[in-house]
C-alpha cells in the first residue's frame, strides 16, 4: 500500500557540528592551527630531549681516550706445573683467536664492540731489560722493554723494512715499529739478549722488520702508546738519571716465548667498545652490563672460558657515571623551561575557549532559555572542538615523527609513548576548555547587563584556598630548592617553583589591579578632553577574566627572564672559565716550565696587528714557601710570578682578575746579577689568601732558581691571570736575581693563526693558548647544546604565545569596542582620537603585565640562584680543566626589560591597529536599530 505524504519521513536537520563548522570556519581554522603548534611543541619536546641525550652519551663513549674506553680482559698464562709445551700449546694463535671469539659473544648487552679493533696476545707486565752493550744507554742505564705479541699486526701497520717476524718460542721473532728503531738503534737482523726466567741463558728476540702503524690514534696503537713510541723515562735519586723503554712486537708464533723470561706474562683480550646503537635510555643496562662483566655472573662466564685468574677492567663504567651525572645536573634546569613554557602554552589555550564562550554567550544562554540540558549543550561542544582538535594533533604527532628523527637511520627509534602522552594532553586541554566553561557559566540563569569587571568583582571563598594553596605550594617549592637544590630530577614540584611564583604574583596583580586605576582616575578627571578619563573608565570594565591574559603574559615574561638569565649564566661562565684558563686574550708559552722566550719573540709579537697591550711575565712553579710559624706546619708550594708592574696592572683591569695598582710593587732598585749576594733585601708581593694567611705580615725568606730575598705582603687577591690555580705569589720581575721572560699575556683581537704564525719564525716548540678557542672548548657535547636549544625554544615559544595572548585579549573585547567607537564617532570622535582611547585602554594592563612579568623574573632568579648551580651545563665536557668552582644563576637585564618593554609594546600597535580597522568601516553596520550592544 503506497504511504501517504503525512507518511514520508521527515526530512533530517542539518547537524550541529557541520553547521558550526560552516558558519565559523576562521575560527574553527585558528583553533586548529593553535593545537596544531602546540601538540607538535609537546610531542616534539620528549623526541628531542632523547635525542640529545642519545647524542651525549654517543658522544662522551666515542670521544673518550680509547685507554679509558677499551675493555680488557686478562689472565694468567697456563700453570707453571704444566710442561712448558702444554703451556705453549695452550697459548697457540689459534686458541687464543678462538678464545677471543667466545669472550666477545659473552659480553652482556648492551655492551657490543667493534671486531676490527678487537686485539689479544701476551705479554710482559714487567719491563725486561735489553743486555747487549750496544743498545743505547743515556745516562748510563740499559733499556728496558715490553715483550708483546698482538695479533692481526699486519692490518694494523705497514712493513717499511726487512719481512714480517716469524720465530718458535724458541727463536722469537720480531718488529719494531719505525720511532722504536730510530731511539734504539735497531734494524733488521739486530738481536736483542733479554734475561731468561726458566733456565740462565738469555732469551735472544731476532727483529726481522720495521713497521709503520696505520692509524697511530686508532685503539690498536693508542690504548699502549709504548708500542708504537719509545719513551726516555727518568729515575729519581740523588740526580735524576733516564733510560728508555721501548716494545718489541713478537710474531704470535713467538709469544710463548715471553714463558722463559723474567717479565711476568699476562694473557690480554681488548675489546674496543662500540656506541652507534647506544640510546639515552640505556644508561642503567649499560651500568647494569659492566658490573655482571666485570664483577657479576657475564664474568664467570668468561673465566669459564679463559681461566679462573680472569679480569675484566674499564673506564667504561666511569665515562657511564659522569654522562649520568652531567644528565642529572642538567635535567632539573632544562624542566624549568618546559614547565614554564607549559603553563603558558596551557593558559592560553583556556583563553582561546574563553573567546569563543564570550563571542557564543548569547547563542548558550537562547538555548537554556528554551530548555536545552547543560549535558546537551556540553556534548555539542565537545564535538565541535573535537572535531577540529582530533585532526590537529594527529598531524602535530606526525610532524614530530617526521621532523624529530633518532641520530641515525641504524640506531633504533624514539619511544612514541611520550609524545603521544603530550599530544593527548594538549588536545584534552583544547577539547575540553570550550564546553566547560560552558557548563559553568550556564549552569543557572544569569541577568543581562550586569557588570562583570574586575572592578567590582568579589572574591569567593573557593578562590581564596585555591591563592593560598598555591601560595603555599610556591614556598615550599622555594624553600626545597635553596635547600636542596636541583638534584633531584624527578622533583617537579621544585622544577615548577617559576610557574608557581609567576601564578602568585598574577594573582596579587590581579588583586591590585582596581587600585591605582581609581588612583589615576581623580586626576585625570582634571584634564582637557574626554579620553583620559574615559579610557581609564573602560579600563576599569575590563571583564574579571581578564586574569588569565595576565596571567598568561606573567609567565611568558618570567620564563623569558629565567630562560635568558640561564643562557646568560652560561655564557659568563665559559668566558670566566676561558678566561682564568689562559688569563688574557691569548697566551705565549714555552714547551716546558722555565723556558726563556726567544729574543726578538716580544717585539715581533707586540708588532702584530690586533695586539693591543703585551705583558711580560717570568713563572716558576712550585717555589717552597716559609711559614711565620717555624717548621711547625707542613711544606707548602705555590707559583712564583714576576711582572712588570705597569703592563700587568693594566692586564689584571682589563681582565678584572685580581686588579690592583702598579705602585704596590714599586721596584727595589736591587734585582739582576748583583743581587746575588743580597739576601736580605725585601720585595713587596700580591698574593693569594692562603699564601698570605701562611707568610703572615712579616718579612720571610724566599728561595728559588730566580733569587733568594725576603717578601711582604702588601695585598691579597683572589686570582691573577698569569697563573690559573689558587696560590700565587706575585713579585716585581725587575728585582729577581735571574731574569727571563717564561709567557707571554696577549690583550687584543689578535688573530690566532697570524699570531701563531709570528711565534712558530722565532721557535715551532712554543704554545700558544687563545682564549676564543678555550672558550668553544666548553661547548662540544650534545648534552650542553641539546639543552641550550631547549631554553632557546621555550624563550622563542614564550614569545610567540605572548603574543597570542596580547591578541586573545583584544579580540575578546573587539566587538564592544567596535560598537563604542561607532556611537562615539556619532558624536564627533576623530580616528586620532579613537586610536588614543584604545591605546590608553589597553595599556593599563600591558603595563600591569609587563611591570609583573619583569618585577617576578627579577626576584625569581635570585630566589632560587642558591639551588641552582649552571656549572654541569655551562662546563660539562671538561670540569677538570676549567678552573672555575661554580657557575651561579645571576638575573640578565637585557632578558628582563626586553621582553617587558616588547609586550607593551606590542599591545600598543594590536590597539592602533584595531582602531585602524573600525574606523574603515562605516558606523551603520554597528548601530543597528535593536542591537542589544
Amino acid at each position: 500500500m503506497p504511504r501517504s505524504r503525512s507518511d514520508a519521513p521527515a526530512r533530517p536537520v542539518a547537524p550541529w557540528v557541520r553547521t558550526r563548522l560552516r558558519t565559523a570556519p576562521r575560527a574553527a581554522a585558528s583553533l586548529a592551527l593553535l593545537v596544531l603548534v602546540t601538540a607538535y611543541l609537546a610531542a616534539a619536546l620528549p623526541r628531542a630531549v632523547d635525542r640529545y641525550e642519545t647524542e651525549g652519551l654517543r658522544h662522551d663513549v666515542r670521544s673518550a681516550a680509547p685507554r679509558n674506553s677499551v675493555l680488557e680482559l686478562t689472565t694468567q698464562p697456563p700453570a707453571a706445573n704444566l710442561k712448558l709445551s702444554r703451556r705453549e700449546e695452550l697459548l697457540a694463535p689459534d686458541v687464543l683467536r678462538d678464545q677471543r671469539d667466545q669472550v666477545r659473544a659473552l659480553l652482556p648487552e648492551p655492551l657490543r664492540t667493534d671486531p676490527g679493533q678487537s686485539v689479544h696476545g701476551i705479554r710482559t707486565v714487567e719491563r725486561v731489560t735489553g743486555t747487549d752493550p750496544w743498545l743505547p744507554r743515556p745516562d748510563g742505564l740499559p733499556p728496558r722493554f715490553v715483550l708483546s705479541a698482538p695479533s692481526d699486526l699486519t692490518e694494523h701497520g705497514t712493513l717499511t723494512k726487512g719481512r714480517p717476524a716469524a720465530g718458535t718460542p724458541r727463536a722469537p721473532e720480531a718488529v719494531v715499529t719505525a720511532e722504536t728503531a730510530e731511539a734504539l738503534r735497531l734494524k733488521p737482523g739486530s738481536v736483542v739478549h733479554v734475561p731468561g726466567g726458566i733456565t740462565p741463558e738469555p732469551v735472544a728476540v731476532t727483529i726481522t722488520g720495521i713497521v709503520e702503524p696505520r692509524g697511530p690514534e686508532s685503539p690498536y696503537w693508542a690504548v699502549e702508546p709504548l708500542l708504537r713510541t719509545p719513551s726516555l723515562t727518568p729515575v729519581v735519586g740523588e740526580e735524576i738519571r733516564h733510560y728508555w723503554q721501548a716494545a718489541l712486537l713478537l710474531s704470535p708464533a713467538s709469544a710463548p716465548a715471553v714463558l722463559s723470561t723474567t717479565g711476568e706474562p699476562e694473557v690480554y683480550f681488548r675489546f674496543v667498545p662500540t656506541s652507534d646503537h647506544l640510546t639515552g635510555r640505556d644508561v642503567d643496562r649499560l651500568s647494569t652490563a659492566l658490573d655482571s662483566a666485570s664483577s657479576g655472573p657475564d664474568l664467570v662466564k668468561m673465566r669459564a672460558v679463559v681461566g679462573p685468574t680472569a679480569v675484566l677492567t674499564t673506564g667504561l663504567d666511569t665515562i657511564v657515571d659522569a654522562y649520568r651525572s652531567m644528565r642529572g645536573a642538567i635535567a632539573p634546569v632544562v624542566a624549568v623551561a618546559v614547565f614554564g613554557i607549559g603553563a603558558v602554552a596551557a593558559v592560553v589555550l583556556t583563553m582561546t575557549g574563553g573567546l569563543f564562550v564570550a563571542r557564543r554567550d548569547g547563542e548558550l544562554a537562547l538555548l537554556r532559555s528554551r530548555g536545552a540540558s547543560l549535558t546537551g549543550i556540553g556534548l555539542r561542544l565537545l564535538g565541535e572542538t573535537a572535531v577540529v582538535t582530533a585532526p590537529a594533533t594527529a598531524l602535530a604527532v606526525g610532524l614530530a615523527v617526521a621532523t624529530v628523527r633518532p641520530p641515525d637511520a641504524g640506531s633504533g627509534g624514539i619511544p612514541l609513548g611520550p609524545s603521544l602522552l603530550a599530544a593527548s594532553s594538549v588536545a584534552l586541554l583544547a577539547m575540553l576548555v570550550l564546553p566547560v566553561r560552558a557548563v559553568v557559566l550556564h549552569r543557572r540563569p544569569r541577568l543581562h547587563g550586569g557588570r562583570n569587571d574586575l572592578v567590582t568583582a568579589r572574591s569567593s571563598t573557593r578562590r581564596a584556598v585555591l591563592e593560598l594553596t598555591l601560595l603555599v605550594l610556591a614556598v615550599g617549592a622555594v624553600a626545597s630548592l635553596r635547600l636542596r637544590g636541583t638534584s633531584d630530577s624527578g622533583d617537579h614540584l621544585v622544577s615548577a617553583t617559576p610557574v608557581l611564583v609567576g601564578m602568585i604574583a598574577a594573582l596579587v596583580l590581579i588583586r591590585v589591579y582596581p587600585l591605582p586605576l581609581r588612583w589615576l582616575a581623580r586626576p585625570a578627571r582634571r584634564l582637557r578632553g574626554a579620553i583620559g578619563p574615559l579610557a581609564l573608565a573602560r579600563a576599569g570594565r575590563a571583564p574579571s577574566t581578564g586574569m588569565l591574559p595576565l596571567l598568561a603574559l606573567v609567565l611568558a615574561l618570567s620564563t623569558a627572564a629565567f630562560g635568558g638569565s640561564v643562557l646568560a649564566g652560561v655564557a659568563d661562565a665559559r668566558d670566566r672559565a676561558a678566561l682564568l684558563a689562559t688569563g688574557a686574550d691569548a697566551r705565549i708559552d714555552g714547551p716546558v716550565e722555565w723556558t726563556p722566550l726567544p729574543e726578538g719573540l716580544v717585539a715581533s709579537v707586540r708588532s702584530t696587528a690586533g695586539v693591543r697591550d703585551l705583558a711580560t711575565v717570568q713563572i716558576e712553579y712550585g717555589v717552597t714557601l716559609p711559614s711565620r710559624q717555624g717548621t711547625s706546619t707542613g711544606p707548602m708550594s705555590a707559583p712564583l710570578v714576576g711582572v712588570d708592574p705597569a703592563s700587568y696592572a693594566r692586564l689584571t683591569a682589563d681582565t678584572d682578575l685580581g686588579p690592583f695598582p702598579a705602585e704596590l710593587l714599586a721596584s727595589t732598585g736591587k734585582g739582576g746579577a748583583g743581587a746575588v749576594a743580597d739576601t736580605e733585601r725585601v720585595l713587596p708581593a700580591v698574593v693569594s689568601s692562603t699564601v698570605a694567611e701562611r707568610l703572615g705580615s712579616t718579612p720571610l725568606k724566599v728561595v728559588s732558581a730566580s733569587g733568594t730575598f725576603r717578601v711582604k705582603v702588601v695585598a691579597v687577591r683572589a686570582t691573577t691571570p698569569a697563573v690559573p690555580g689558587a696560590n700565587f705569589l706575585l713579585v716585581n720581575g725587575a728585582d729577581l736575581t735571574h731574569r727571563a721572560t717564561t709567557t707571554l699575556l696577549v690583550t687584543g683581537p689578535v688573530d690566532g693563526d697570524a699570531l701563531r704564525t709570528v711565534v712558530k719564525a722565532k721557535s715551532s716548540t712554543l704554545s700558544v693558548a687563545m682564549r676564543s678557542e678555550g672558550r668553544a672548548g666548553y661547548v662540544n657535547s650534545p648534552l650542553q647544546s641539546g639543552a641550550e636549544g631547549i631554553y632557546l625554544g621555550a624563550i622563542g615559544a614564550g614569545a610567540g604565545y605572548a603574543v597570542v595572548a596580547v591578541l586573545l585579549s583584544l579580540l575578546q573585547g573587539a566587538p564592544e569596542r567596535k560598537a563604542l567607537l561607532a556611537r562615539l564617532r556619532t558624536m564627533g570622535l576623530t580616528r586620532k582620537q579613537a586610536r588614543r582611547l584604545l591605546g590608553l585602554e589597553a595599556l593599563p594592563q600591558a603595563v600591569l603585565a609587563a611591570g609583573g612579568g619583569l618585577l617576578v623574573g627579577w626576584a625569581t632568579v635570585p630566589l632560587l640562584a642558591p639551588g641552582i648551580d649552571l656549572f654541569q651545563l655551562a662546563l660539562a665536557t671538561t670540569p677538570g680543566l676549567a678552573p672555575l668552582g661554580s657557575a651561579p644563576l645571576r638575573a640578565d637585564p637585557w632578558s628582563l626589560l626586553l621582553p617587558a618593554l616588547a609586550v607593551v609594546a606590542l599591545t600598543g600597535l594590536a590597539a592602533a591597529g584595531q582602531a585602524w580597522w573600525a574606523g574603515r568601516r562605516g558606523s551603520i553596520e554597528e548601530l543597528r536599530a535593536g542591537d542589544a550592544r
